[in-house]
């Protein structure tokens, strides 16, 4: 069973951007797409651990920052010819708010 953490208003995030959320773990960054779809993925990317929220979101990946790794936000791996994955979570929408599953 999943313990679901409300992470705020759909709203709360751009779209085609990103919020973070400070956990114990770390930080999580919560993604929106331009059709409205959240993701959450751990705010580092598994080459050299940039900050994936300060990404460009589109579709459905992330472009990191630092040297442009193409992330898929539903899984959390990189694509192309690039290797690697960072950690997802499970997220879901009721009623406009945000839930993560921690």
């Amino acid at each position: 069973m999943q313990n679901w953490t409300e992470v705020g208003p759909v709203e709360s995030v751009p779209q085609k951007g990103s919020r973070v959320m400070t956990t114990p773990d770390g930080d999580v960054a919560i993604f929106r797409t331009s059709s409205d779809e959240v993701f959450a993925l751990f705010d580092q990317c598994p080459h050299k651990k940039g900050p994936l929220s300060q990404g460009i979101v589109y579709d459905k990946r992330v472009a990191c920052p630092l040297h442009n790794w193409v992330i898929d936000l539903s899984s959390g791996e990189a694509t192309g010819p690039d290797e690697g994955c960072t950690r997802s979570f499970a997220t879901k929408v009721e009623d406009g708010m945000i839930y993560i599953s921690l």
